[in-house]
């Protein structure tokens, strides 16, 4: 039995090993496992939490490296399955000077987006507390497929189903369909983690508040707009606030937000009432914070995360002789 089931797509990153380059003029790539939701299913074992991953590669180099990632990082992959007629996805992605991303996908189609309903370890996620998804299943089948059937047995069973879009514009066929598919699921969600510009593009409004409005459901519990190093911004069905970012040397973006998710996640675990307290879900949200922060000191995802003890660390220098409510507590 595992806390956390995530499910979506891993794929190989294959980052410059310089900055500020455009895909033509880097030099040379490296190498690194990433994914979001498998990002943060090792992000969540670094911090403590046990965790599984649910998926498909392709039966190639790169699809045993992924899984011999996530089993050297702890992550059951019980769930992942190999595909004999797709290879593993792979993303180039090119680093601007200020450790932005732009991405060039290799998925026509890739073994990720070959996943079926019936290749969903579904005892898993039923002895689960919370599944964690993203979109990037959601865009064709049957991919699509698995993932719905995932949700409908964690609902069923009483999980806590987190969302991260985790927008990637050029793999839908134009901006209207992402936003259709994004919100399909949008109303079967207790959690849902948003970058403030994906929260633009949904709604059209540029006010926070209203945006946030607009997307609210009855089942929401915990709605987090992520401002990058000024922070997040939450909203619960009572209190709202926003939680201060920390200044770090960017080197690599790729994987902060999974990284916050993961440290969101850990946080929730650890306080399932966070959202009825204001002063545990701020200091919740400021471990998720250090925790995509720190991610973004080291190139690539899953190498970058940070593990419990070196968020601890980079608390206590942040902010010496912090003595907050929950701090230790929020970090399990």
């Amino acid at each position: 039995m595992v806390d956390v089931i995530t499910l979506g797509e891993l794929l190989i990153d294959f980052v410059p090993t310089v900055s500020g380059v455009t895909l033509i003029d880097a030099p040379a790539f490296k190498k690194a496992p990433g994914g979001a939701p498998a990002n943060v299913a090792a992000g969540l074992v670094k911090l403590g939490v046990s965790s599984a991953f649910l998926g498909k590669v392709g039966d190639d180099a790169f699809g045993l490296f992924l899984k011999a990632t996530l089993d050297q990082s702890g992550v059951d992959t019980r769930g992942l399955v190999f595909s004999q007629d797709a290879r593993t996805a792979l993303a180039f992605v090119s680093l601007r000077a200020d450790g932005e991303r732009e991405f060039m996908f290799y998925r026509h189609p890739s073994a990720d987006m070959l996943f079926s309903p019936e290749e969903v370890a579904v005892d898993l996620i039923r002895a689960a507390k919370i599944l964690h998804i993203g979109s990037i299943s959601l865009i064709s089948e049957p991919s699509r497929s698995a993932t719905l059937t995932a949700l409908k047995v964690a609902r069923q069973q009483g999980l806590l189903v987190s969302y991260d879009p985790n927008l990637r514009l050029m793999l839908w066929p134009d901006a209207p369909a992402a936003k259709k598919d994004v919100l399909s699921i949008w109303d079967q969600t207790h959690l849902v983690k948003v970058s403030v510009e994906e929260l633009f593009f949904l709604t059209g409004v540029e006010d926070l508040d209203r945006a946030v409005e607009a997307l609210w459901h009855d089942d929401l519990r915990l709605f987090v707009v992520t401002l990058g190093a000024d922070g997040c911004r939450y909203y619960t069905p009572r209190i709202k606030g926003q939680v201060q970012g920390f200044n770090v040397q960017a080197v690599d973006t790729t994987g902060a937000g999974d990284g916050f998710v993961a440290g969101l996640l850990m946080g929730l675990l650890n306080h399932p009432a966070a959202w009825h307290e204001d002063h545990v879900l701020r200091d919740v949200c400021r471990v998720a914070n250090a925790v995509g922060a720190l991610t973004t000191t080291q190139r690539g995802a899953i190498p970058a995360l940070p593990t419990k003890s070196q968020v601890e660390a980079f608390l206590q220098a942040a902010e010496p002789g912090y003595e907050g409510p929950t701090n230790k507590a929020s970090l399990g």
